[in-house]
């Protein structure tokens, strides 16, 4: 293939009659067509010539050229929509987020520190969908392109016994030339389920390129739900060969290794306009000046697997809030649409919003540490509400008085939790008998979570009350001012919802990058669900936890890449963020 810019356009092609040259997928055509009809070519001559001519026209329309080098081919936006959510949340048995679902990702051919991947997402949530082609002629599928994961698998012809494998495309190598028999078998666990199948190799078309003899896993076992309702096939992970399942070599890895494509970078344009019907584009071996304004900012991959870096401060309008000034672990991850952070943080001697006011932690004890949901505090500061932490108002109802007690009484803020009962001496998280009953969900995998959820609760029931405290005020109303943020707080497990007339008057989003301010809108980082008055807005600001030795990250997702065009660059080892065009 020519050391040209490749590229897959998110958008249905503009019109333009030109000649390119004929892809494999043509050329199939053709012969298939020869076959079929079986003609006589001295005969049918002009027969022949007069479809070929057409061919060509038609095949102009449909793909989408230019003089810049670039080959395009058209993708999907698709809406966020109310029957992909509900999905969500009924397939989610356990106790994870509905926003963005933790799931485990590993490979059964051994369990080791790389192996053992946690990524996160909930793929009912992504918007972007590209086609590509497996096999030789190649058999369509639809594939959400994915940083956040490295393998790439479409569901098989084999798979009987899953009913989502019926709704979508399903491939045949017994159609395919070029089909490999590998046979290696697979599974990527979920929360919920798992997809299992085995591994095969094909040759594989993206955006006009093809990769030959990749890698990739035929499912023959997907999720009922999740994977029913999707509106895609499959994945293409775009990540690091280091979480990929089975040790497969990426599709991106074998682009470069082939010498595919111009430079070993890719990068994303994503159009978050809602009524726009150009979905964004991804470029393999470059980046296309018109998609950015200025120069981007790139930071180092600071761990190879996911697109990993580091990222500093967060600020909530013009406050900075002093959770990651010390720095955190960020991805940036296209197959996630919200922005997810740690749903536990220690913090010390910084200002944090609690709304309605900022508290100083400088101003307790110099050995306080306090665990905190930042999460929790920027949908506090945006007006997020209708979801009732039922862990905080049982803290403030039946530990309130004795909370209070202990403040007046002097002792010391860190070991008040401790004292009565929700937290541990020793800093790490418990849980007394009294308070699991009354926040029980009927699963005994979730005591950990509500033990975690509770002793979080207590601290910033502490936190609020000691500021509450500092100015004078009565314990009736100390308490009853808990309450109500108790009432404002959203469930770090699900999502909150914002009223959608108050979104101009939201605060800014900025998080720091290489040392500059990358700052999200209100109509940026809210999300908006159906039409008119059914229409609902969501926060896109979501928990979620990534265990160690992975985590604790950040997950950037369309959200972010939306507002900031998106560079990965493997050449150099960084990714590169600049104001989208």
């Amino acid at each position: 293939m020519a050391q040209t810019l490749k590229n897959l356009h998110l958008q249905q092609p503009r019109l333009k009659v030109t000649l390119p040259k004929i892809p494999s997928s043509f050329a199939w055509s053709i012969v298939g067509l020869y076959k079929l009809t079986g003609v006589n070519m001295g005969v049918n001559l002009k027969a022949i010539v007069g479809f070929v001519f057409l061919s060509f026209l038609l095949f102009a329309v449909v793909s989408s050229a230019s003089n810049d080098g670039l080959v395009r081919i058209g993708l999907k936006k698709v809406k966020l929509d109310k029957n992909n959510r509900i999905a969500a949340r009924l397939d989610s048995k356990e106790t994870l987020r509905a926003s963005i679902r933790k799931y485990n990702l590993c490979s059964n051919l051994g369990e080791s520190e790389d192996t053992d991947i946690v990524a996160l997402k909930n793929y009912l949530d992504s918007q972007y969908y590209g086609e590509i082609g497996v096999g030789s002629p190649p058999q369509k599928f639809t594939v959400i392109f994915d940083t956040g994961s490295s393998n790439l698998w479409v569901p098989s012809s084999k798979c009987y016994l899953s009913v989502a494998c019926y709704f979508h495309s399903k491939y045949d190598s017994g159609k395919s030339s070029t089909y490999k028999k590998n046979g290696k078998s697979a599974e990527i666990r979920y929360g919920s389920g798992s997809i299992s199948g085995f591994f095969s190799n094909d040759a594989i078309e993206v955006g006009g390129l093809v990769v030959k003899d990749q890698e990739f896993i035929e499912a023959t076992k997907e999720p009922s739900i999740t994977f029913l309702v999707a509106k895609f096939d499959g994945i293409l992970g775009l990540g690091f060969k280091e979480i990929s399942v089975g040790d497969a070599v990426p599709v991106w890895d074998n682009m470069i290794k082939h010498g595919l494509i111009k430079e070993p970078v890719f990068s994303f344009w994503l159009n978050r306009n809602a009524e726009d019907e150009e979905g964004g584009e991804i470029v393999f071996g470059g980046m296309d000046p018109k998609h950015y304004k200025g120069k981007h900012t790139f930071v180092p991959v600071t761990r190879k697997g996911y697109w990993q870096f580091n990222m500093g401060d967060v600020h909530i309008g013009d406050k900075p809030t002093g959770y990651c000034a010390s720095g955190c672990a960020a991805i940036a991850d296209s197959g996630t649409s919200l922005l997810a952070g740690p749903t536990d943080i220690k913090m010390s001697s910084f200002s944090c919003f609690v709304a309605p006011v900022w508290i100083q932690l400088s101003d307790m004890d110099s050995d306080f540490e306090l665990h905190m949901t930042i999460i929790t505090m920027i949908n506090q500061a945006i007006g997020a509400s209708g979801v009732v932490s039922q862990q905080c108002k049982a803290v403030v109802s039946q530990y309130g008085e004795a909370i209070m007690d202990l403040l007046l009484s002097e002792a010391q803020p860190k070991r008040i939790c401790s004292q009565i009962g929700l937290c541990t001496f020793d800093g790490t998280r418990g849980i007394s008998i009294s308070i699991q009953s009354v926040v029980d969900e009927g699963n005994d995998k979730s005591s950990g979570v509500l033990g975690d959820a509770m002793c979080s609760a207590c601290e910033m029931a502490v936190v609020w009350m000691r500021s509450q405290l500092k100015q004078n005020q009565t314990q009736d109303r100390i308490l009853d001012y808990a309450s109500q943020l108790c009432e404002r707080m959203p469930n770090p497990m699900g999502e909150s919802a914002v009223d959608c007339e108050s979104v101009p008057s939201m605060p800014r989003v900025a998080f720091t990058i290489g040392g500059k301010e990358f700052e999200l809108a209100p109509e940026e980082y809210i999300l908006k669900v159906g039409q008119g008055s059914a229409a609902q807005c969501i926060s896109g600001f979501t928990a979620m936890d990534i265990p160690p030795p992975r985590g604790p990250l950040w997950i950037l997702g369309d959200i972010f890449m939306g507002r900031y065009h998106t560079v990965f660059d493997s050449g150099k080892l960084r990714v590169g963020f600049a104001e989208a065009a």
